[in-house]
């Protein structure tokens, strides 16, 4: 998949997921957006826990049925993808000493190794990417539950550049006739006019025989 067909993947999972009746009623919490990257898809937190439960580093029914889906669907591709994992900036209750770096650090690897266990490629995941809550879905909101994400970016190859004809490319790489230099034509002119020396004044003396 490349920038110029990545469109076709993107309208591929949208439709395995309203097929399914399931991820139909989930279709809010999946986001999944072209971007210079490439195909983002971000799997939304809600208040109550959508994929993972509140607080927690476990994926959920919701969360493994639907990182299965796109496992298999994404298995296909020869792409690399990167897993990020965020949170909004509510502190991590829980523990003191374990922090919403380390949060978006295990769910981040939480989908990556279930992923890997339904289909994707070991050598596949070329990143896992914490982020916690530098990067906020919404800035302005920064204690929305949406900002608690996984991240999954299937990253763009780059087309392979086309072949151009045989014929022009032989021409273009052929270099043209050298014109012969100012100096070249100077030597040309003086070597004529001496080579033509002897003749003239032969004629001359020729001219006065005759003349007597």
């Amino acid at each position: 998949m490349t920038k110029e067909n990545v469109q076709q993947l993107k309208e591929r999972l949208e439709t395995a997921i309203l097929q399914t009746d399931h991820f139909k009623s989930l279709s809010n919490q999946i986001e999944i957006r072209i971007t210079p990257e490439g195909l983002r898809i971000e799997l939304l937190e809600s208040k109550n826990g959508t994929f993972f439960d509140t607080g927690g580093t476990v994926l959920n029914a919701n969360g493994r049925e639907l990182l299965t889906m796109l496992a298999q669907q994404l298995s296909s591709v020869p792409n690399s993808i990167s897993i990020e994992g965020h949170t909004d900036s509510l502190p991590y209750a829980n523990d003191a000493g374990y922090g919403n770096c380390k949060l978006s650090a295990d769910r981040a690897n939480a989908a990556r190794r279930l992923m890997q266990e339904k289909g994707l490629r070991h050598d596949q995941v070329s990143q896992v990417r914490d982020y916690a809550d530098q990067r906020l879905r919404s800035p302005k909101n920064p204690f929305d539950p949406s900002n608690r994400r996984i991240t999954l970016i299937v990253q763009n190859l780059e087309a392979p550049p086309q072949s151009s004809p045989a014929n022009p490319a032989k021409q273009a790489a052929q270099p043209a006739p050298a014109e012969p230099s100012p100096a070249t034509n100077s030597a040309a002119a003086v070597h004529v006019e001496a080579a033509s020396a002897p003749q003239t004044s032969t004629s001359r003396l020729l001219a006065r025989l005759h003349s007597h």
